[in-house]
């Protein structure tokens, strides 16, 4: 069985290719994908070819981690699973690359327990269960935050996750001017015309790693700086300054599957919407131009590749 996959070749080429895939075992699901989500953070290191090396790095690679889909067959084990509407978290089912981390391709095959049903009804939007999981999983392992760094889709769900879990409205900071619309209920400023010195929790979920000494010269003694962004640059500070405000650094790891179980509840209370992230839909058949765009135009907050012509 062969499906059409993204596939980065190497730094700063895409190409739309066929890829066997590996036969199905006893509890494997194929998934049909209906639309693909393209990150701005980790996929974009992988285009640029700044992605820190670790385990499973190397090219050539399919990327992906936010699709959607419907269960269209399955091994054995998992029969019950054919027709689920499911959220894929990626796959390394490929012959002749590989799968990092493995989601955006036409037809994905992964083990049944990897495929996470989540509501149909929620259409495109559903490509960012993992997104705002991975928001949700950071703010369940720290404190809410009074202070996001960055108003990109990741800063928009931890602010939007804050005030459905009861939390005051926070402060976003922005130096982008393309990117301080679209806040409800919350504010989004320029840093330099925020003059607190006292917040107890910040998130950055800018990436940028030059703004630690900056940030803890915002926190009030005993404050908590969380990393939620990827980072490619080596992260220091000025001892001095957090040694004054005993300050406290946290690093945010990946969702678990309770966190989209979480994220879910939320959307089904109305509590959390993913409305209005999505800024940009193109056809699979043009990945090649939509991958650059969605890494270098201000104006795209999210783009999502649409595999119904490839089905």
């Amino acid at each position: 069985m062969h499906s059409l996959a993204v596939i980065l070749e190497k730094p700063e080429a895409v190409a739309l290719q066929p890829l066997e895939l590996s036969p199905a075992g006893a509890s494997d699901v194929l998934v049909e994908i209906a639309w693909s989500g393209i990150s701005s953070g980790t996929e974009k290191l992988l285009f640029t070819g700044q992605m820190p090396d670790f385990p499973g790095m190397g090219y050539p690679l399919v990327p992906g981690y936010e699709s959607i889909g419907r269960v269209v067959e399955a091994g054995p084990a998992a029969k019950s699973r054919i027709g689920e509407w499911v959220f894929v978290p990626g796959s390394n089912c490929y012959s002749g690359a590989r799968g990092l981390f493995g989601g955006t391709a036409s037809k994905v095959m992964l083990p049944s327990a990897r495929a996470l049903a989540i509501p149909e009804s929620l259409g495109a939007d559903g490509v960012l269960c993992a997104l705002a999981a991975t928001a949700l999983h950071a703010i369940n392992a720290g404190e809410l935050p009074d202070l996001i760094i960055g108003h990109g889709v990741l800063g928009r769900l931890l602010a939007r996750l804050t005030l459905a879990l009861g939390g005051k409205a926070p402060t976003v900071w922005e130096v982008s001017n393309n990117r301080r619309f679209g806040a409800v209920g919350y504010n989004v400023i320029s840093p330099e015309n925020d003059t607190r010195t006292d917040y107890a929790s910040i998130y950055d979920a800018s990436g940028d790693a030059g703004l630690l000494d900056e940030l803890i010269g915002r926190l009030s003694k005993g404050g908590e700086i969380t990393l939620a962004g990827f980072y490619k640059s080596r992260l220091g500070f000025d001892f001095a300054p957090a040694f004054m405000r005993e300050a406290r650094f946290r690093v945010a790891a990946e969702w678990q599957p309770q966190d989209i179980a979480q994220t879910i509840a939320l959307i089904q209370a109305g509590a959390l919407n993913l409305g209005g992230l999505i800024t940009d839909t193109s056809p699979a058949s043009r990945a090649t131009e939509a991958y650059p765009k969605a890494f270098s135009d201000p104006d795209c907050l999210k783009m999502v590749l649409d595999w119904s012509e490839a089905a």
